[in-house]
Protein backbone atom coordinates (compact mmCIF):
# COMPACT_ATOMS: atom_id res chain seq x y z
CA UNK A 1 0.00 0.00 0.00
CA UNK A 2 1.46 3.37 -0.95
CA UNK A 3 2.11 5.97 1.68
CA UNK A 4 -0.47 8.74 1.72
CA UNK A 5 0.73 11.79 -0.22
CA UNK A 6 1.39 14.82 1.93
CA UNK A 7 -0.77 17.16 -0.14
CA UNK A 8 -3.86 15.33 1.09
CA UNK A 9 -3.10 16.94 4.43
CA UNK A 10 -2.04 20.42 3.43
CA UNK A 11 -3.86 21.36 0.24
CA UNK A 12 -7.44 22.60 0.21
CA UNK A 13 -10.24 22.36 2.70
CA UNK A 14 -13.34 20.88 1.11
CA UNK A 15 -12.80 19.37 -2.31
CA UNK A 16 -15.09 16.65 -1.06
CA UNK A 17 -16.78 14.26 -3.52
CA UNK A 18 -19.77 14.41 -1.20
CA UNK A 19 -20.28 18.09 -1.97
CA UNK A 20 -22.02 20.73 0.09
CA UNK A 21 -24.74 19.28 2.27
CA UNK A 22 -23.26 15.80 2.08
CA UNK A 23 -23.10 13.58 5.13
CA UNK A 24 -19.83 12.91 6.92
CA UNK A 25 -21.48 10.52 9.36
CA UNK A 26 -20.70 6.90 10.04
CA UNK A 27 -22.64 4.31 8.02
CA UNK A 28 -24.69 1.41 9.38
CA UNK A 29 -21.63 -0.87 9.35
CA UNK A 30 -19.48 1.48 11.34
CA UNK A 31 -17.46 3.00 8.49
CA UNK A 32 -16.49 6.53 7.51
CA UNK A 33 -15.84 5.87 3.84
CA UNK A 34 -13.21 3.11 3.80
CA UNK A 35 -12.19 3.65 7.43
CA UNK A 36 -13.72 2.19 10.59
CA UNK A 37 -15.45 -1.13 11.12
CA UNK A 38 -15.24 -3.73 13.88
CA UNK A 39 -12.09 -5.88 13.88
CA UNK A 40 -12.14 -7.67 17.23
CA UNK A 41 -11.49 -11.12 18.68
CA UNK A 42 -14.45 -13.50 18.61
CA UNK A 43 -14.71 -13.44 22.41
CA UNK A 44 -15.64 -9.74 22.29
CA UNK A 45 -18.30 -9.91 19.57
CA UNK A 46 -21.20 -10.47 21.94
CA UNK A 47 -19.93 -7.74 24.28
CA UNK A 48 -19.61 -5.19 21.50
CA UNK A 49 -22.98 -6.09 19.97
CA UNK A 50 -24.68 -5.54 23.34
CA UNK A 51 -22.84 -2.25 23.71
CA UNK A 52 -23.99 -1.13 20.25
CA UNK A 53 -27.61 -1.92 21.03
CA UNK A 54 -27.43 -0.11 24.37
CA UNK A 55 -25.75 2.92 22.81
CA UNK A 56 -28.32 3.15 20.00
CA UNK A 57 -31.09 2.96 22.58
CA UNK A 58 -29.86 5.91 24.66
CA UNK A 59 -29.13 8.34 21.81
CA UNK A 60 -32.72 9.51 21.69
CA UNK A 61 -33.65 8.57 25.26
CA UNK A 62 -34.98 11.68 27.00
CA UNK A 63 -34.29 10.42 30.53
CA UNK A 64 -30.68 9.55 29.64
CA UNK A 65 -30.11 12.95 28.06
CA UNK A 66 -31.66 14.72 31.04
CA UNK A 67 -29.33 12.94 33.47
CA UNK A 68 -26.30 13.49 31.22
CA UNK A 69 -26.93 17.20 30.66
CA UNK A 70 -27.66 17.74 34.34
CA UNK A 71 -24.23 16.33 35.21
CA UNK A 72 -22.55 18.36 32.47
CA UNK A 73 -24.06 21.52 33.93
CA UNK A 74 -23.88 20.92 37.66
CA UNK A 75 -20.88 18.61 37.98
CA UNK A 76 -18.60 19.44 35.04
CA UNK A 77 -19.47 23.16 35.00
CA UNK A 78 -20.63 23.43 31.41
CA UNK A 79 -21.03 25.34 29.22
CA UNK A 80 -17.31 25.99 29.04
CA UNK A 81 -16.57 29.61 28.05
CA UNK A 82 -15.97 30.75 24.48
CA UNK A 83 -13.39 33.42 25.20
CA UNK A 84 -12.41 36.24 22.83
CA UNK A 85 -8.60 36.34 23.01
CA UNK A 86 -8.00 40.05 22.46
CA UNK A 87 -4.20 40.18 22.59
CA UNK A 88 -3.79 37.00 20.54
CA UNK A 89 -6.23 38.44 17.99
CA UNK A 90 -4.22 41.65 17.76
CA UNK A 91 -1.03 39.71 17.10
CA UNK A 92 -2.54 37.65 14.27
CA UNK A 93 -4.81 40.42 12.92
CA UNK A 94 -7.97 38.35 13.08
CA UNK A 95 -10.68 37.50 15.62
CA UNK A 96 -9.63 34.52 17.74
CA UNK A 97 -11.96 32.76 20.15
CA UNK A 98 -10.84 30.01 22.51
CA UNK A 99 -13.20 27.21 23.52
CA UNK A 100 -12.08 26.70 27.11
CA UNK A 101 -12.34 22.95 27.72
CA UNK A 102 -9.42 23.40 30.12
CA UNK A 103 -11.89 24.92 32.59
CA UNK A 104 -13.99 21.76 32.89
CA UNK A 105 -13.89 19.70 36.08
CA UNK A 106 -10.76 17.47 35.81
CA UNK A 107 -9.13 20.00 33.48
CA UNK A 108 -9.94 18.75 29.98
CA UNK A 109 -12.60 17.70 27.49
CA UNK A 110 -12.26 14.04 28.51
CA UNK A 111 -14.88 14.30 31.24
CA UNK A 112 -17.65 14.82 28.63
CA UNK A 113 -17.14 11.36 27.17
CA UNK A 114 -16.31 9.62 30.45
CA UNK A 115 -19.61 10.77 31.99
CA UNK A 116 -21.62 9.67 28.97
CA UNK A 117 -20.05 6.23 28.91
CA UNK A 118 -20.26 5.72 32.68
CA UNK A 119 -24.01 6.44 32.58
CA UNK A 120 -24.32 3.91 29.76
CA UNK A 121 -22.30 1.36 31.75
CA UNK A 122 -24.61 1.77 34.75
CA UNK A 123 -27.66 1.24 32.55
CA UNK A 124 -26.06 -1.97 31.30
CA UNK A 125 -25.47 -3.17 34.87
CA UNK A 126 -21.67 -3.01 34.67
CA UNK A 127 -19.66 -2.73 37.88
CA UNK A 128 -16.03 -2.85 36.68
CA UNK A 129 -14.68 -0.11 34.41
CA UNK A 130 -11.41 -0.27 32.49
CA UNK A 131 -9.69 2.47 30.51
CA UNK A 132 -6.45 3.36 28.75
CA UNK A 133 -4.72 6.70 29.09
CA UNK A 134 -1.73 8.55 27.67
CA UNK A 135 -1.50 12.06 29.07
CA UNK A 136 -3.60 10.89 32.00
CA UNK A 137 -6.56 13.21 31.41
CA UNK A 138 -8.85 10.40 30.26
CA UNK A 139 -7.65 8.25 33.13
CA UNK A 140 -8.41 11.01 35.63
CA UNK A 141 -11.82 11.64 34.05
CA UNK A 142 -12.67 7.92 34.16
CA UNK A 143 -11.45 7.55 37.75
CA UNK A 144 -13.49 10.62 38.68
CA UNK A 145 -16.71 9.28 37.18
CA UNK A 146 -16.14 5.86 38.77
CA UNK A 147 -15.74 7.52 42.17
CA UNK A 148 -18.93 9.48 41.50
CA UNK A 149 -20.86 6.31 40.62
CA UNK A 150 -19.18 3.94 43.08
CA UNK A 151 -17.67 1.63 40.46
CA UNK A 152 -14.37 -0.25 40.33
CA UNK A 153 -11.82 1.40 38.01
CA UNK A 154 -8.66 0.00 36.39
CA UNK A 155 -6.55 2.31 34.22
CA UNK A 156 -3.78 1.06 31.92
CA UNK A 157 -0.99 3.56 31.34
CA UNK A 158 2.41 3.19 29.67
CA UNK A 159 5.35 3.27 32.07
CA UNK A 160 6.88 6.22 30.19
CA UNK A 161 3.65 8.18 30.65
CA UNK A 162 3.37 7.15 34.30
CA UNK A 163 6.71 8.87 34.84
CA UNK A 164 6.11 12.02 32.80
CA UNK A 165 2.49 12.46 33.94
CA UNK A 166 2.99 11.47 37.57
CA UNK A 167 0.63 14.14 38.95
CA UNK A 168 -2.27 12.58 37.05
CA UNK A 169 -1.26 9.11 38.27
CA UNK A 170 -1.47 10.35 41.85
CA UNK A 171 -4.88 11.87 41.15
CA UNK A 172 -6.19 8.58 39.76
CA UNK A 173 -4.94 6.65 42.78
CA UNK A 174 -6.43 9.21 45.17
CA UNK A 175 -9.76 8.76 43.35
CA UNK A 176 -9.60 5.02 44.09
CA UNK A 177 -8.48 3.72 40.70
CA UNK A 178 -5.91 1.00 40.16
CA UNK A 179 -3.23 2.24 37.75
CA UNK A 180 -1.50 -0.55 35.81
CA UNK A 181 1.88 0.57 34.35
CA UNK A 182 2.53 -1.04 30.95
CA UNK A 183 6.09 -2.03 30.01
CA UNK A 184 5.64 -3.38 26.49
CA UNK A 185 6.57 -1.43 23.32
CA UNK A 186 7.73 2.10 24.06
CA UNK A 187 5.57 2.21 27.22
CA UNK A 188 3.10 4.82 25.91
CA UNK A 189 -0.52 5.13 24.74
CA UNK A 190 -0.47 2.42 22.06
CA UNK A 191 0.85 -0.09 24.56
CA UNK A 192 -1.65 0.94 27.24
CA UNK A 193 -4.45 0.37 24.73
CA UNK A 194 -3.03 -3.05 23.82
CA UNK A 195 -3.05 -4.10 27.48
CA UNK A 196 -6.55 -2.74 28.07
CA UNK A 197 -7.87 -4.79 25.14
CA UNK A 198 -6.05 -7.92 26.38
CA UNK A 199 -7.65 -7.46 29.78
CA UNK A 200 -11.04 -6.88 28.14
CA UNK A 201 -10.71 -10.15 26.23
CA UNK A 202 -10.08 -12.00 29.51
CA UNK A 203 -12.81 -10.07 31.32
CA UNK A 204 -15.47 -9.34 28.68
CA UNK A 205 -18.05 -8.40 31.33
CA UNK A 206 -15.97 -5.29 32.11
CA UNK A 207 -17.03 -2.03 30.50
CA UNK A 208 -14.19 -0.49 28.49
CA UNK A 209 -14.39 3.31 28.37
CA UNK A 210 -12.27 4.22 25.35
CA UNK A 211 -11.09 7.81 25.60
CA UNK A 212 -10.88 8.85 21.97
CA UNK A 213 -12.56 8.36 18.60
CA UNK A 214 -10.66 5.12 18.01
CA UNK A 215 -11.41 1.43 18.47
CA UNK A 216 -14.12 -0.80 17.03
CA UNK A 217 -17.57 0.48 16.14
CA UNK A 218 -19.50 1.93 17.98
CA UNK A 219 -16.68 3.67 19.90
CA UNK A 220 -15.60 6.29 17.30
CA UNK A 221 -19.23 7.34 16.82
CA UNK A 222 -20.10 7.12 20.51
CA UNK A 223 -17.13 9.19 21.70
CA UNK A 224 -17.86 11.80 19.01
CA UNK A 225 -21.52 11.88 20.08
CA UNK A 226 -20.66 12.55 23.73
CA UNK A 227 -18.04 15.15 22.78
CA UNK A 228 -20.40 16.93 20.38
CA UNK A 229 -21.52 19.12 23.28
CA UNK A 230 -18.43 21.20 22.40
CA UNK A 231 -19.64 22.27 18.95
CA UNK A 232 -23.22 22.46 20.19
CA UNK A 233 -22.09 25.12 22.65
CA UNK A 234 -19.86 26.89 20.12
CA UNK A 235 -22.90 27.43 17.88
CA UNK A 236 -24.97 28.92 20.70
CA UNK A 237 -22.10 31.03 22.06
CA UNK A 238 -21.15 32.48 18.67
CA UNK A 239 -24.78 33.36 18.02
CA UNK A 240 -24.93 35.16 21.34
CA UNK A 241 -21.58 36.96 20.97
CA UNK A 242 -21.36 37.87 17.27
CA UNK A 243 -24.87 37.31 15.90
CA UNK A 244 -24.10 34.25 13.76
CA UNK A 245 -23.61 30.64 14.78
CA UNK A 246 -20.60 29.59 12.69
CA UNK A 247 -16.91 30.56 12.50
CA UNK A 248 -14.76 30.91 9.40
CA UNK A 249 -12.13 28.56 10.85
CA UNK A 250 -12.27 25.74 13.38
CA UNK A 251 -9.01 24.35 14.81
CA UNK A 252 -8.14 21.51 17.18
CA UNK A 253 -5.41 18.99 17.87
CA UNK A 254 -5.76 15.33 16.89
CA UNK A 255 -4.17 12.28 18.47
CA UNK A 256 -7.01 9.80 18.44
CA UNK A 257 -9.25 12.78 17.82
CA UNK A 258 -11.96 13.19 20.47
CA UNK A 259 -11.70 16.91 21.21
CA UNK A 260 -11.40 17.59 17.47
CA UNK A 261 -14.45 15.47 16.68
CA UNK A 262 -16.43 17.28 19.35
CA UNK A 263 -15.31 20.64 17.96
CA UNK A 264 -16.16 19.78 14.36
CA UNK A 265 -19.28 17.63 14.91
CA UNK A 266 -22.05 20.15 14.16
CA UNK A 267 -20.08 21.90 11.42
CA UNK A 268 -18.99 19.02 9.21
CA UNK A 269 -21.73 19.63 6.65
CA UNK A 270 -21.30 23.41 6.76
CA UNK A 271 -18.97 24.20 3.88
CA UNK A 272 -18.64 27.83 5.04
CA UNK A 273 -16.42 26.56 7.87
CA UNK A 274 -12.80 25.66 7.13
CA UNK A 275 -11.53 22.94 9.45
CA UNK A 276 -7.84 22.62 10.33
CA UNK A 277 -6.28 19.94 12.51
CA UNK A 278 -2.89 19.76 14.22
CA UNK A 279 -1.17 16.43 14.65
CA UNK A 280 2.10 15.80 16.46
CA UNK A 281 5.14 16.23 14.24
CA UNK A 282 7.56 15.37 17.03
CA UNK A 283 11.07 16.16 15.84
CA UNK A 284 9.82 16.46 12.23
CA UNK A 285 7.98 14.21 9.82
CA UNK A 286 11.23 13.17 8.14
CA UNK A 287 13.14 12.62 11.39
CA UNK A 288 11.93 9.13 12.27
CA UNK A 289 10.74 10.64 15.58
CA UNK A 290 7.17 11.70 14.84
CA UNK A 291 3.52 10.90 15.53
CA UNK A 292 2.13 12.55 12.37
CA UNK A 293 -0.09 9.64 11.38
CA UNK A 294 -2.12 11.43 8.71
CA UNK A 295 1.07 12.59 6.98
CA UNK A 296 3.01 9.35 7.38
CA UNK A 297 0.41 6.62 7.77
CA UNK A 298 -0.82 3.88 5.48
CA UNK A 299 -4.12 2.03 5.70
CA UNK A 300 -4.19 -0.82 8.19
CA UNK A 301 -5.97 -2.16 11.25
CA UNK A 302 -5.22 -1.13 14.80
CA UNK A 303 -7.19 -1.55 18.03
CA UNK A 304 -10.33 -2.74 16.29
CA UNK A 305 -10.72 -0.41 13.31
CA UNK A 306 -9.37 0.20 9.82
CA UNK A 307 -7.58 3.52 9.63
CA UNK A 308 -4.25 5.19 8.84
CA UNK A 309 -1.35 3.72 10.80
CA UNK A 310 2.35 4.46 11.06
CA UNK A 311 3.94 1.22 9.86
CA UNK A 312 7.02 -0.15 8.14
CA UNK A 313 7.20 -1.92 4.78
CA UNK A 314 6.34 -5.23 6.47
CA UNK A 315 3.22 -3.77 8.04
CA UNK A 316 4.69 -3.64 11.55
CA UNK A 317 3.60 -0.62 13.60
CA UNK A 318 6.40 1.90 14.05
CA UNK A 319 6.79 3.57 17.42
CA UNK A 320 5.49 7.16 17.46
CA UNK A 321 7.18 10.02 19.26
CA UNK A 322 5.89 13.36 20.53
CA UNK A 323 6.65 15.60 23.46
CA UNK A 324 2.91 15.28 24.11
CA UNK A 325 1.81 12.15 25.98
CA UNK A 326 -1.70 12.53 24.53
CA UNK A 327 -0.72 12.73 20.86
CA UNK A 328 1.96 10.03 20.47
CA UNK A 329 -0.38 7.41 18.97
CA UNK A 330 0.54 5.53 15.77
CA UNK A 331 -3.02 5.60 14.45
CA UNK A 332 -5.81 8.13 14.08
CA UNK A 333 -9.56 7.98 14.56
CA UNK A 334 -11.17 6.60 11.38
CA UNK A 335 -13.35 9.69 10.99
CA UNK A 336 -10.29 11.94 10.89
CA UNK A 337 -8.57 9.67 8.37
CA UNK A 338 -11.69 9.99 6.21
CA UNK A 339 -12.00 13.76 6.59
CA UNK A 340 -8.36 14.23 5.60
CA UNK A 341 -8.59 11.88 2.62
CA UNK A 342 -11.60 13.62 1.09
CA UNK A 343 -10.26 17.10 1.87
CA UNK A 344 -12.77 18.15 4.50
CA UNK A 345 -9.94 18.87 6.90
CA UNK A 346 -6.56 20.42 6.37
CA UNK A 347 -3.86 18.92 8.60
CA UNK A 348 -0.54 20.37 9.74
CA UNK A 349 2.16 18.41 11.53
CA UNK A 350 3.26 20.57 14.46
CA UNK A 351 6.74 19.86 15.80
CA UNK A 352 7.64 19.86 19.49
CA UNK A 353 9.40 23.21 19.34
CA UNK A 354 6.47 24.83 17.53
CA UNK A 355 4.03 23.56 20.17
CA UNK A 356 6.22 24.84 23.00
CA UNK A 357 6.54 28.23 21.33
CA UNK A 358 2.75 28.45 21.01
CA UNK A 359 2.28 27.42 24.64
CA UNK A 360 4.57 30.16 25.94
CA UNK A 361 2.97 32.67 23.55
CA UNK A 362 -0.57 32.20 24.85
CA UNK A 363 0.69 32.09 28.43
CA UNK A 364 2.31 35.50 28.06
CA UNK A 365 -0.42 37.09 25.93
CA UNK A 366 -3.55 35.71 27.58
CA UNK A 367 -2.50 34.29 30.95
CA UNK A 368 -3.58 30.77 29.94
CA UNK A 369 -1.21 27.82 30.41
CA UNK A 370 -2.48 25.14 28.00
CA UNK A 371 -1.86 21.41 27.89
CA UNK A 372 0.91 20.54 25.45
CA UNK A 373 -1.72 18.79 23.32
CA UNK A 374 -3.70 22.03 23.08
CA UNK A 375 -0.52 23.96 22.28
CA UNK A 376 -0.27 21.98 19.04
CA UNK A 377 -3.63 23.44 17.99
CA UNK A 378 -2.55 26.94 19.01
CA UNK A 379 0.56 26.57 16.82
CA UNK A 380 -1.77 26.45 13.81
CA UNK A 381 -2.16 30.22 14.10
CA UNK A 382 1.41 30.77 12.93
CA UNK A 383 0.99 28.22 10.13
CA UNK A 384 -2.17 29.86 8.82
CA UNK A 385 -1.63 33.55 9.66
CA UNK A 386 -1.23 34.60 6.01
CA UNK A 387 -4.68 33.21 5.15
CA UNK A 388 -6.63 35.08 7.84
CA UNK A 389 -8.62 38.24 7.11
CA UNK A 390 -9.14 40.82 9.88
CA UNK A 391 -12.86 40.07 9.94
CA UNK A 392 -12.46 36.25 10.09
CA UNK A 393 -13.73 34.36 13.13
CA UNK A 394 -11.26 31.70 14.25
CA UNK A 395 -12.27 29.23 16.98
CA UNK A 396 -9.60 27.06 18.61
CA UNK A 397 -10.37 24.43 21.21
CA UNK A 398 -8.08 24.52 24.22
CA UNK A 399 -8.62 20.87 25.07
CA UNK A 400 -6.87 20.84 28.45
CA UNK A 401 -4.92 22.84 30.98
CA UNK A 402 -1.18 22.68 31.46
CA UNK A 403 -0.89 21.64 35.11
CA UNK A 404 0.09 18.11 34.13
CA UNK A 405 2.84 19.39 31.81
CA UNK A 406 4.57 21.81 34.16
CA UNK A 407 7.66 19.62 34.56
CA UNK A 408 8.10 19.61 30.78
CA UNK A 409 7.47 23.35 30.49
CA UNK A 410 9.88 24.16 33.30
CA UNK A 411 12.61 22.04 31.74
CA UNK A 412 12.31 23.86 28.43
CA UNK A 413 11.70 27.30 29.94
CA UNK A 414 14.93 27.12 31.95
CA UNK A 415 17.14 26.04 29.05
Amino acid sequence: METKKKNICTEGYSNSPLGAGGSYSIDENGYYGEFGGTYIPEILHGTVERLTRAYNAIKEDASFKAEYYDLLKNYVGRPSPLYFAKRLSEKYNTKIYLKREDLNHTGAHKINNALGQILLAKRMGKTRIIAETGAGQHGVATATTCALMGLECIVFMGKTDVERQFLNVQKMRMLGATVEPVTSGNHTLKDATNEAIRYWCSNPDSFYIIGSTVGPHPYPDMVGFFQSVISEEIKDQLQEQIGRDYPDYLMACVGGGSNAMGTYYHYLDDERVKIISAEAGGLGIDSGESAATIHLGRTGIIHGSRTLIMQDEDGQITEPYSISAGLDYPGIGPAHAFFAKIGRTKVHAINDDEALEAAFEITLLEGIIPAIESAHALALLKKEKDTFKPEDIVVITVSGRGDKDMDTYIKHFTK
